[in-house]
């Protein structure tokens, strides 16, 4: 297994793993906006987000992004905050998304963040036992305004 950067040619790959976390979407039948193409391209283009990818061989088997935020807390450490986190359907239970987390924590770690956060969905409650699991503690409630 290969975790790097996504490249374009994978971007309907990602967008399928997105697209249903249920059942395994065929990455040719994902339509690719130009909404799509402009946000894969600034993330691409800037130096604080990765989408990063599992590759098994040719395919792509998972993802995530990760984005790099500086602030004046913890010393002045950034944080990592990752988001987006997809293992295809067929793929789960292997322990592809233990690997693809551990490798992400590794890459913020070696970046020199202090800190990685995520959130996620509540009803997603198996996710949460799988986040409490890899070490992951829940420390605050979020919020979010739709705009």
């Amino acid at each position: 297994m290969i975790l790097r950067p996504a490249t374009r040619a994978e971007l309907p790959a990602v967008l399928a793993l997105l697209a249903d976390e249920e059942r395994v979407v065929d990455p040719a039948s994902v339509t690719v906006t130009e909404a799509y193409e402009r946000a894969f391209a600034a993330l691409v283009d800037d130096p604080r987000n990765e989408m990063l990818v599992l590759v098994d061989g040719d395919v792509v088997v998972g993802c995530l992004q990760a984005t790099y935020i500086p602030g004046l807390g913890r010393g002045g450490a950034e944080r990592a905050l990752i988001e987006a986190v997809r293992i295809r359907a067929d793929r789960r239970g292997g322990g592809l998304g233990r690997e693809l987390m551990l490798r992400a924590v590794e890459r913020a770690r070696e970046r020199g963040c202090a800190l990685v956060q995520l959130t996620s969905d509540k009803r997603r409650t198996e996710a949460h036992r799988f986040y409490a699991a890899l070490g992951f503690a829940r420390s605050h409630d979020g919020f979010k305004l739709a705009l």
